[in-house]
């Protein structure tokens, strides 16, 4: 992937880059992969927000990933890399030797008319599925499972990777995007190689209109709202939170609080918590 940077022809461009989609093969996604689903624009099943900002957005289709890779011992083919309007990775189109197609992510160096497979004893290449008890150490591996079965939930973001530190007994100790250390079963299934578009990250959105399009409506920050509407609201002018810290709409502690349940069962999986 590379990124372009347009010119400032009019205040829309000036700072805005976008992707050159030069990894991109085939423009319509497959027909039997996609299709509608209900976007929920922030509400429940009332109609009230629940969650606020979202809604909008261009049309678009949802293809059906495979994060399972369950198809054992039979090859695929890659015959297209897509592009995917619901993730910021892209996605490969595999044909298997037994006629079936099926979408995954795509992983950083896996190129058109590659083969991979699924296999417990699966060689150590790019875009090959197995256990992590069959995994060496050190290798860069995505779409890791949390409990064996349970399909990829780690690591499917564009850029991201999990690396494998050390083995032993029942347990794998990896190191999570986020820099958490942590143990997963020997009987997880991951992916080899790191997930493609590296430089997601670094395009600049540019203009407000492109954020609306992806489906984000705008912030209104609590500073400037009355004091009916939010805690940090009122005052003369320019006023301070006059608060101890910075709270939500709703009174809670924002901007560093921890949310994660100090007895969830997995705590004891996790040798060092992710940075703050």
């Amino acid at each position: 992937m590379g990124i372009r940077f347009l010119q400032a022809f009019t205040p829309g461009t000036r700072n805005r880059s976008v992707a050159d989609f030069s990894e991109i093969i085939k423009k319509r996604p497959e027909k039997s992969l996609s299709y509608w689903w209900h976007k929920s624009k922030g509400r429940n099943n009332r109609g009230i927000i629940t969650c606020r900002h979202r809604g909008g957005g261009h049309k678009k289709l949802y293809r059906e990933l495979d994060f399972y890779r369950n198809k054992i011992g039979i090859t695929a083919k890659v015959i297209s890399i897509e592009y995917d309007p619901n993730r910021n990775a892209r996605i490969a189109l595999l044909c298997y030797s037994d006629g079936e197609k099926k979408y995954i992510l795509h992983p950083r160096g896996l190129n058109i008319k590659d083969t991979i497979i699924s296999n417990i004893q699966a060689p150590i290449l790019i875009g090959n599925s197995l256990p992590l008890r069959n995994i060496p150490l050190g290798s860069e591996i995505h779409n890791v499972e949390f409990q064996p079965g349970s399909g990829g939930q780690i690591a499917r973001a564009a850029g991201t990777l999990v690396e494998i530190l050390a083995k032993e007994g029942n347990f794998v100790t990896v190191r999570l995007p986020s820099k958490e250390i942590r143990l997963l079963s020997r009987n997880c299934w991951a992916t080899i190689g790191q997930v493609g578009n590296v430089e997601a990250s670094n395009l600049t959105i540019g203009k407000a209109g492109r954020t609306r399009w992806l489906g984000k409506r705008p912030t209104v920050r609590g500073s400037v709202m009355n004091p009916v509407d939010h805690p940090h609201g009122g005052g003369e002018g320019r006023a301070p939170i006059g608060r101890n810290r910075p709270v939500t709409p709703w009174g809670k502690p924002a901007l560093g609080q921890i949310t994660r349940k100090p007895k969830k069962y997995s705590s004891d999986f996790i040798l060092r918590q992710r940075k703050k």
